[in-house]
């Protein structure tokens, strides 16, 4: 079977390219990932589409219809995990910025919060969880 799968893949090159999250409000949302998160503001498009980066990865913030979000990580449909080498700097960093931590998930280690948008994110030391 796999090598069927690979057969039919043959000389097609499929990569992860951008990641879009839709928000309600982009240029609050941008502010959020840029000033609290860290994410470079690369281009921004017509006043709506603003593109970030963090580390190598593209992000495109953009206009979408909200939908009612998840209460808890686990019921989330999509969760972003950032990395950090210091998960105690780094809780009290975004607790500066004004991040409300809404729990932990998975071990006493993975803590959770969200953007303006109710979109989940998981902070973590890959080292230590």
């Amino acid at each position: 079977m796999i090598n069927r799968i690979k057969e039919n893949l043959k000389g097609t090159m499929m990569k992860l390219g951008h990641i879009e999250i839709l928000v309600e409000d982009p240029k609050r949302s941008q502010q959020f990932y840029c000033d609290v998160l860290g994410f470079e503001l690369v281009t921004i498009q017509h006043e709506l589409f603003f593109w970030l980066k963090k580390g190598q990865q593209e992000f495109l913030i953009r206009p979408g219809r909200r939908q009612e979000a998840p209460s808890q990580y686990e019921n989330a449909p999509v969760g972003f995990v950032l990395y950090t080498d210091n998960v105690d700097e780094s809780l009290a960093e975004l607790k500066r910025k004004g991040v409300e931590i809404r729990g932990i998930v998975d071990s006493i280690k993975c803590f959770t919060f969200t953007d303006p948008d109710g979109n989940w994110f998981q902070l973590v030391n890959p080292n230590d969880h």
